[in-house]
């Protein structure tokens, strides 16, 4: 599957909370990086934690895919996320407790793909509008 292809297939995955398609789409070493929280995560389950992590947080996020380029191996994706805070949330400094508030933000997420499979992510989320439209921190 092409870079670009594979990408979309993760968020619909994702969106679809399927996570026997969500993993399948990621290499076993798979590396995931969190610009927005600092956050690096290696492994395939662990990524899946994750994503199951962010569904239990946002139980009705999906990731809108507005535009979608890839060359060679690399894929990015710019991505709108909308949904519902309405379970806790890991953050860098501790879980934030439902506050029952929509958010929607952008992001851009950039995959590198190896052998059909994605082999590292860098996913670039605005942090601070959507902590902003949680209410933790003030407009």
């Amino acid at each position: 599957m092409e870079a670009a292809a594979l990408a979309n297939e993760f968020i619909e995955a994702f969106n679809d909370a399927d996570w026997g398609r969500f993993t399948a789409t990621c290499s076993a070493d798979v590396v995931y990086e969190e610009k927005g929280s600092n956050r690096s995560i290696n492994g395939s389950e662990a990524v899946l934690e994750v994503a199951k992590g962010w569904k239990a947080a946002f139980p009705d996020i999906r990731g809108k895919i507005s535009c979608s380029t890839a060359a060679g191996s690399t894929a990015a994706l710019e991505i709108t996320w909308i949904g519902t805070h309405n379970g806790p949330l890991e953050l860098p400094s501790g879980k934030l407790p439902a506050t029952g508030k929509a958010v929607e933000v952008e992001a851009v997420q950039v995959f590198v793909v190896e052998g059909g499979k994605v082999v590292r992510m860098r996913h670039y989320l605005d942090f601070m509008t959507m902590l902003t439209q949680l209410g933790v921190i003030p407009a």
